[in-house]
């Protein structure tokens, strides 16, 4: 640690605060002003984060603000309101409902497991955030309780750059007796706005953390004169900028702060400026005090983003910290990535049985499921209503849980990409099997609905050989001229076999690559010979295989299997099956096996 540290005295480290200490400020601004700072994210499941949520619904139940839980899986109906289906069969006429974002208008809206928001539900989330924005009571705020454990897992980016605030509680130790204060009123006109310097701080601090987007710095001069609103001051000082910094640029960073740049920039202290000569005859020289005055108040600008710099990164998690420090930037999805084979489909493919849920989206109402559900309820019903004292009669009365709709599961046709290294004395070999494996799936395509594709690389280029085709006749014709030898341009077979791939993919079709090598290049992507630079650039195109989330099996045929066969299958986050004997039967046997779902491996 620097000697100029100010979080460490004589090698002792004091004992960060408890980041329940933020989390409490930020509950209160968003208390305060919800429209104006759109909602908190709540990371870190646990006890803290559950007393913070009912401390949050207590003071919203004692204001008389509306505090509504939207379920995982919510639809447009429940969410934004609409026809009562079950309601208006049952009457004969349209019956209105109300939605989730009506209801909890003016109060806030809770969304747990946030990480598994569909983006649809986000969308219709975002845009309610946007025609609410400075509107009281038009729409909800949102309280995001984020409960994933992977760093690249969270909720929707497009609600996440809408909420002002975000706090991680899984260190916090502060729940018991957790309340918090009476209501607190934020006065805009009460704080003047935020001067030139305090914004520019602002602004820097926010570009040596990485965070680039309008809306952040927005809400941090929002949160600077909301806290000093809050401590009764009429302007924002440094306390309030160095909250605002911890509260909403700090959980934003993707990047270590340059602190240490900052000693280079400062003139040599042994180095006194020269002496000006005396002249009482003369006039002192014109701008002499309007320069210092500047280097003054540049000074003063260097140490106010200095200290917020250092604010925010002690603001930003240990854990998160030393990622940065690593170039590790978290990466926010918000989704699961990947290729499935089976999904869900609403007007075509594999009948399933029919399931509860409301004709929306595509969905077919099964009607004969439908009536099978209300029929054994009728004499209930009309019980109960006589007890109601209701005299209108329907033919059949109807509820919403008798719906039920058709759904089916579509399986998406499977394409496998054989990338062949098609260099070296052993290619004769490797190209044989290869073929005889092509030919031997495409036998079974008709059966397996799959597709087959082949890319060849030798020398310095790579070239798709097979576009994805289930012609076993094609694909024999442009197996039998398939040449061998010469260099080893892996990354080139590689970024070639990746990007038929994707291909593949944006057509709503299941890819896998298949790469046949020994994983020895030779040949770097720009086609020149030289090993060193050849195995770097063949790392990096199998790591943006598994950025796109590829199914890959690297298999080595060679006659005496070596670790960098493994290597490559680590790094593109798929199989390895070293297989210096096999024959064709053989091979078709093991992509088969590799195939289904568990063909990527787990980082």
């Amino acid at each position: 640690m620097n000697d100029a540290d100010p979080r460490g005295l004589a090698g002792a480290v004091p004992e960060p605060p408890d980041p329940m200490e933020d989390a409490l400020i930020a509950a209160r601004l968003f208390l305060a002003a919800p429209s104006r700072f759109g909602g908190m994210v709540l990371r870190g499941s646990g006890p803290a984060r559950d007393a913070l949520v009912a401390a949050l619904g207590e003071r919203m139940a004692a204001e008389g603000r509306p505090w509504r839980r939207m379920p995982g899986h919510v639809d447009d109906e429940r969410l934004l309101g609409g026809i009562d289906i079950a309601a208006s069969l049952a009457a004969g006429r349209p019956v209105a409902q109300s939605g989730l974002v009506e209801e909890a208008a003016g109060g806030a809206l809770v969304a747990p497991m946030a990480e598994r928001i569909e983006d649809g539900v986000a969308g219709r989330l975002a845009q309610a955030l946007d025609e609410g924005a400075g509107q009281t009571g038009a729409a909800p705020a949102l309280v995001l309780l984020d409960d994933s454990t992977d760093p690249d897992e969270s909720p929707p980016v497009s609600l996440i750059e809408r909420l002002a605030f975000s706090c991680d509680l899984a260190a916090s130790r502060m729940w018991q007796d957790l309340a918090l204060p009476g209501e607190d009123t934020l006065d805009p006109g009460g704080v003047t706005p935020l001067t030139d310097k305090a914004l520019g701080a602002l602004a820097a601090t926010a570009e040596a953390l990485g965070v680039y987007s309008v809306r952040p710095l927005l809400f941090a001069s929002e949160t600077a004169r909301a806290h000093a609103a809050l401590a009764g001051r009429s302007e924002a000082t440094e306390a309030d900028l160095s909250a605002a910094v911890r509260l909403v640029l700090a959980p934003r960073a993707t990047r270590l702060p340059p602190v240490e740049q900052q000693e280079q920039d400062q003139p040599e202290p042994d180095q006194p400026p020269p002496e000006q000569p005396q002249d009482d005859s003369s006039d002192p020289p014109e701008g002499g005090e309007d320069e210092r005055s500047e280097d003054e108040r540049q000074k003063q600008q260097d140490e106010l983003e200095e200290m917020l710099v250092e604010a925010a990164e002690a603001a930003i998690p240990k854990d998160l910290l030393e990622q940065l420090a690593k170039g590790n930037a978290p990466r926010r999805t918000g989704g699961a990535s990947g290729t499935g084979q089976k999904k869900k489909a609403g007007t075509r493919g594999k009948p399933l049985g029919a399931r509860p849920g409301m004709p929306r989206g595509g969905n077919r109402l099964a009607l004969i499921d439908t009536l099978r559900a209300a029929v054994p309820w009728q004499q209930v019903r009309r019980r109960e209503r006589a007890l109601e004292g209701r005299t209108d009669e329907a033919p059949i009365l109807m509820r919403k849980e008798d719906l039920r709709i058709r759904r089916y599961e579509e399986k998406a046709p499977r394409v496998t990409i054989f990338a062949v290294d098609a260099s070296g004395s052993a290619a004769a070999a490797r190209l044989a099997e290869a073929k005889g494996a092509v030919e031997l799936m495409l036998a079974q395509a008709y059966v397996t609905r799959s597709e087959v594709a082949l890319v060849a690389f030798r020398g310095d280029n790579a070239e798709l050989l097979l576009p994805p085709t289930r012609s076993l006749t094609r694909a024999k014709r442009a197996l039998s001229g398939l040449p061998g030898g010469g260099g080893t341009p892996l990354a080139l077979g590689l970024n070639a076999a990746r990007e038929c791939a994707e291909s593949v993919i944006g057509k709503g079709r299941t890819a896998s690559l298949v790469i046949l090598t020994d994983g020895r290049a030779n040949i770097d992507a720009n086609g020149q010979p030289g090993r060193k630079q050849a195995g770097e650039d063949a790392e990096a195109a199998a790591r943006a295989i598994a950025a796109r989330g590829i199914e890959a099996l690297v298999v080595d045929i060679s006659p005496r299997p070596a670790r960098e066969g493994q290597a490559l299958a680590d790094a593109m986050r798929g199989r390895f099956l070293a297989l210096p004997r096999a024959d064709a039967k053989t091979l078709q046997s093991a992509i088969n096996a590799a195939q289904p779902g568990g063909g990527r491996r787990a980082a």
